[in-house]
C-alpha cells in the first residue's frame, strides 16, 4: 500500500478539526455538561459540514440499493440528518423510523422527512433517540412482534459498539420474516496491507469521530448471520442476498465500501 494512501486519514482529520473544533468549544462553554459527550458533539459539527458531500459521494450506489428495494416500515439505523429519505420511494414506504441517538440531529431529520411527506402527526415519521442496541425500546414504540419491513444502515454500523450482536438482534427480533436489510458501509478491506493500516489508525480515528471504526467487517457480519431454530440448530438467517462494491473505488482506500441486500428467512 502506498504511504500516501495509508496516511490520507490525516487530511480528513485536519478538515474535521478545522470545521468542528471552535463550534464544539462554544457548545461546551454554553453547556459544560457536554464535556462528557465531547466526541458526539464534535461529530455533530463534522457531519453538519460533510454530510452533504459524503452523501453525494455514494449517491449512485444508494440510488440502486434503496430506491427500488425499501418498502413498508423502514427502520433507518443511525439516521444522521435523514439523507436516506431522499432515496425512498414514498409510494412504497408507509413509515420512516429514524433511529438517531444524537438529538442534535433530530431537527434536520424532521425537516427533511416532512419535505418528503413523512410526518409525526400522522405516524408516518417516528424519531427515536435510543441506540440500535436498545431492541426492547424499539419494540416498545413500534410494537411486537416484527414491526419492521426494511432495515437500512448507511455508514452507521462502523460506529456502534458490538455491531455483530446489535444487527443480529435487530434482524432476529425487529425485522419481519421475509423482510430485508439494505446496507452501504465502509468496511474492513480484504487486502491484508490495507486492513493493517485500518486497524492501526482506528484507535485514533474513533476518538475524533464518535467511535467510528475503519476495521469493522460489517458485510461479513451480515452475510454470515445465523439464528437458532426450535431444535437448537444454527441456521442461516437469509433466504437470499448479495454484496457488491462501489464502482471505481481504489483498493487502497482506507474507507473501502460494500453495499448489500439480504432477505430474512421465512420461518
Amino acid at each position: 500500500m502506498k504511504l500516501a494512501a495509508a496516511f490520507s486519514l490525516f487530511d480528513d482529520l485536519r478538515a474535521a478539526v478545522r470545521v468542528a473544533f471552535w463550534p464544539t468549544l462554544k457548545d461546551i462553554c454554553h453547556n459544560p455538561a457536554l464535556i462528557f459527550h465531547i466526541s458526539r458533539t464534535f461529530m455533530a459539527h463534522v457531519w453538519s459540514a460533510f454530510a452533504a458531500p459524503t452523501d453525494e459521494n455514494g449517491r449512485l450506489v444508494k440510488q440502486s440499493l434503496l430506491l427500488p428495494n425499501a418498502t413498508g416500515t423502514v427502520l433507518d439505523i443511525g439516521a444522521g440528518f435523514g439523507h436516506t429519505i431522499q432515496y425512498l420511494d414514498c409510494s412504497k414506504v408507509t413509515k420512516y423510523v429514524a433511529l438517531e441517538p444524537n438529538i442534535q440531529m433530530h431537527s434536520k431529520i424532521r425537516h427533511t422527512a416532512e419535505r418528503a411527506g413523512f410526518h409525526e402527526s400522522d405516524g408516518s415519521l417516528v424519531i427515536l433517540s435510543c441506540g440500535a442496541e436498545d431492541t426492547l425500546e424499539i419494540l416498545k414504540v413500534l410494537g411486537d412482534p416484527y414491526p419492521v419491513d426494511t432495515i437500512t444502515s448507511v455508514l452507521t454500523l462502523c460506529s456502534i459498539p458490538s455491531p455483530k450482536r446489535v444487527i443480529t438482534s435487530l434482524v432476529k427480533d425487529v425485522l419481519k420474516p421475509g423482510g430485508q436489510v439494505l446496507f452501504y458501509e465502509h468496511v474492513l478491506s480484504p487486502r491484508a496491507d490495507v486492513a493493517w493500516w485500518q486497524r492501526f489508525w482506528t484507535p485514533l480515528w474513533s476518538i475524533f469521530l464518535d467511535g467510528c471504526r475503519l476495521d469493522c467487517p460489517t458485510h461479513l457480519h451480515i452475510e454470515e448471520m445465523k439464528y437458532t431454530d426450535d431444535m437448537g440448530n444454527e441456521v442461516g438467517m437469509w433466504d437470499g442476498g448479495k454484496t457488491w462494491g462501489k464502482p471505481n473505488e481504489s483498493e487502497e482506500n482506507l474507507w473501502w465500501h460494500q453495499a448489500g441486500r439480504f432477505v430474512k428467512h421465512v420461518q
